[in-house]
C-alpha cells in the first residue's frame, strides 16, 4: 500500500483524530502530513512530534500558519527533527519563530540529512536569524543543503541581512528556488541580488513581488540576464514600481534562455510535490507579472477520510 496523505486546514483536532495521525506516523503510511491552521493542544502536539521523530515515510511536513505557536513547541519540533531522517520539506509559514525561536530549530535543521526546502516566510525573523539560514545554504562542495527556501514577508530583516543571504546564494551549489516576495528590499538589495543570480550556478525561480523595487532594479536586472548566462528560469516581479515594458523584456529574454536549452537537449524540469507555501499577501491575480517555469508535475488528492488519503503525482 502506498504512503498517504493526511492534509487538514484551519480545523480544531480531536483526540481520535491526533490518534490515527499518530498511528500513520508509527506505522510508516504517511508521506505528507499538512495541519495547516490547525488547532492542538499543547499535550496534542507532543504527541505527534514523537510519532513524527520515528517516521521513515514522512516526506513532507506543514504545519503552516500558526501551529508551532510557542517556545515549548519550538523545542518539541526540534527534538523531533534530530531524530527523524526522511522528511524533505519543512513547512512553518506563518509561525511566531522570530529569531531565538529559530536558533533553538537551527541546530536540528542543519544536522538533517534529507531537508532540501523550507518555508520560513511571515516568522517575524531579523538578521541573526539570516545568519543561521547562510549556514544551510553551505559554499560549493561543502555538504548538501537547501535548494528551496521561502523568507516571504519578513520585515524585520535589514539590507545587512539581505546582503549576506546574498553572498551565502551567490556561493550555494544547491539553492534552485528562493522566494523573497512582500519583504521591504528596495533597488538596493535588488542589486546585490543580481550580483547572486549571475553568480549562483544553480538558481532557477526568484520571487521578488512586492518588495518595493523600481526601474532601477528591473534595468540591473535585464542586463544580468541579457549579458551573463544564469539558471534562472522564472522571475517574478509582479506588484513593484516597474514599466510592464521591461518586465516583458525580462520575460522574453528568459524565455528564450529556456527554449534553447530544450533544443539542445538540456535539463527537463524537476518533478514538484505539493509545497505547502503560503501567499505571503494577497493572491496573485492574472495582472500578475511573472515569467513561466510550468512544473511537470502535480500532486492529486483523492480523500476517503482522515488517514486513507492517497497522494499520487500525475505527470503532465
Amino acid at each position: 500500500m502506498l504512503p498517504s496523505s493526511i492534509q487538514i486546514s484551519g480545523e480544531p483536532l480531536s483526540g481520535a483524530e491526533v490518534r490515527d495521525i499518530c498511528r500513520g506516523l508509527r506505522d510508516n503510511a504517511v508521506r505528507l502530513l499538512s495541519l495547516r491552521g490547525c488547532r492542538l493542544c499543547d499535550r496534542d502536539f507532543g504527541r505527534i512530534c514523537r510519532a513524527l521523530a520515528g517516521a521513515t515515510s514522512l516526506a513532507q511536513l506543514n504545519l503552516n500558519l500558526g501551529v508551532v505557536s510557542s517556545p515549548s513547541r519550538i523545542k518539541q519540533l526540534a527534538e523531533a527533527l534530530r531524530t527523524n531522517r526522511s522528511i524533505q520539506s519543512l513547512f512553518l509559514h506563518g509561525s511566531p519563530l522570530t529569531d531565538a525561536g529559530l536558533a533553538l530549530l537551527n541546530p536540528a535543521l542543519a544536522l538533517h540529512p534529507a531537508l532540501v526546502a523550507l518555508d520560513l516566510g511571515d516568522c517575524m525573523l531579523g538578521d541573526e536569524a539570516i545568519n543561521l539560514i547562510c549556514g544551510l545554504l553551505p559554499p560549493d562542495g561543502a555538504k548538501s543543503g537547501l535548494k528551496e527556501l521561502t523568507l516571504s514577508a519578513n520585515p524585520g530583516i535589514t539590507p545587512k541581512g539581505w546582503s549576506r543571504l546574498a553572498i551565502a546564494v551567490a556561493h550555494s551549489s544547491q539553492v534552485r528556488v528562493l522566494n523573497l516576495d512582500y519583504n521591504p528590499l528596495g533597488d538596493h538589495v535588488a542589486g546585490m541580488l543580481a550580483v547572486a543570480v549571475a553568480s549562483s550556478r544553480t538558481l532557477e525561480v526568484l520571487d521578488l513581488e512586492s518588495t518595493g523595487l523600481t526601474n532601477q532594479s528591473a534595468q540591473t536586472l535585464l542586463d544580468m540576464v541579457e549579458n551573463y548566462p544564469t539558471a534562472l528560469r522564472s522571475l517574478v516581479l509582479a506588484e513593484n514600481s516597474i514599466s510592464p515594458e521591461l518586465q516583458q523584456q525580462i520575460c522574453d529574454l528568459l524565455s528564450e534562455g529556456e527554449e534553447e536549452e530544450e533544443v539542445a537537449g538540456g535539463p527537463g524540469h524537476t518533478q514538484e510535490g505539493e509545497r505547502g507555501r503560503e501567499s505571503a499577501a494577497h493572491p496573485r491575480g492574472s495582472s500578475s507579472w511573472m515569467c513561466p517555469s510550468d512544473p511537470s508535475s502535480q500532486m492529486v488528492l483523492m480523500t476517503s477520510g482522515l488517514g486513507d488519503s492517497l497522494l499520487a503525482e500525475t505527470e503532465m
